[in-house]
């Protein structure tokens, strides 16, 4: 769907893409910009339908407005409450601005949800040094339910990750809202929780948790607060899964940019070698001391390839 997506995008050829191809070739054309939709008609995720549709639309002719339709909070994918969160603050200091409006939110199996996309497009994007981590000032997040599922599950969860948080950090003020999503707002059931902290810095970090069967409400919020606190600990400004997200647009940017992070998960090898192998852009990654104690800290920096539009 990703690949098709970009296909029309482009006014693009697309070859190979059907079931057990081992190839796939895309002949692009030039961006259009405009309306445009996309349906997974499952629980795909729309968040990394904004993912691989973003970086392209920026480069458009005019503005963009794309409707997405699939899964908001599925699993193996950024619930829509990070993309809103956390990724959409960090992706606009490259300079560019984009909007998320969630019309509907959808769940696995059904997906059902709907996510409008619009942004204007740049000339280029800028180059970002985010090496500043700042102490941690404010814990937030929300557990929720949708469909027949009750309140009291997400106030369970809620209740287990503010306890968790709390022995961590007890002079800083934890909030987690139980929230029961909306029938006119929400397809299908689903629960989960997720939860942030915020640094002096502007730093986000993120941990959660989707329900699925045989996991207690209580596993839910146990596990996001989990996820939380090592993505603090390990003395970066971005969390693991920001970590690999940001690379294309580092790559893209004109000039240089740094980022100090955690340890450099698969994700973000693998974005940095594509990135290499398909631009100009170069990266270099080196350990660097931090301000926590037993840190586990590095510097992402990359000389970007200067991308600009050509219709700007």
């Amino acid at each position: 769907m990703g690949l098709s997506t970009l296909r029309d995008l482009c006014g693009g050829r697309l070859v190979g893409a059907e079931i057990n191809s081992c190839e796939v070739t895309l002949y692009p054309g030039q961006i259009q910009g405009g309306s445009h939709r996309a349906d997974t008609q499952t629980a795909g995720s729309v968040c990394l339908m904004v993912q691989s549709t973003l970086p392209c639309i920026l480069f458009a002719a005019r503005p963009s407005a794309l409707t997405l339709r699939g899964g908001t909070n599925v699993s193996h994918a950024p619930q829509i409450d990070y993309t809103t969160t956390v990724f959409k603050p960090f992706a606009e200091k490259f300079g560019i601005k984009f909007d998320c409006d969630v019309r509907i939110r959808g769940y696995e199996p059904k997906g059902g949800g709907e996510l409008v996309l619009s942004t204007a497009p740049v000339r280029n994007l800028e180059p970002i040094t985010v090496t500043e981590r700042g102490d941690i000032t404010k814990i937030y997040g929300r557990a929720y339910v949708a469909g027949v599922l009750p309140i009291k599950m997400a106030k369970d969860a809620a209740a287990t990750a503010l306890r968790k948080l709390k022995q961590e950090f007890r002079d800083i003020n934890v909030n987690i809202s139980a929230v029961q999503e909306p029938r006119q707002g929400a397809f299908g059931n689903g629960n989960g929780i997720i939860v942030f902290a915020e640094t002096s810095t502007g730093c986000i970090f993120a941990g959660d948790a989707l329900g699925r069967r045989g996991v207690t409400p209580e596993q839910l919020g146990t596990n996001a607060a989990e996820m939380l606190l090592s993505n603090i600990r390990h003395g970066g400004c971005v969390d693991e899964h920001l970590q690999d997200q940001i690379i294309i647009f580092m790559a893209l940017a004109k000039g240089t940019s740094r980022v100090l992070t955690g340890p450099i998960t698969l994700h973000t090898q693998t974005a940095i070698h594509f990135s290499e192998a398909m631009t100009p852009a170069r990266f270099t990654v080196s350990k660097t001391e931090s301000q926590l104690p037993n840190a586990d800290a590095y510097i992402i920096e990359c000389q970007g390839m200067g991308a600009s539009n050509p219709n700007i």
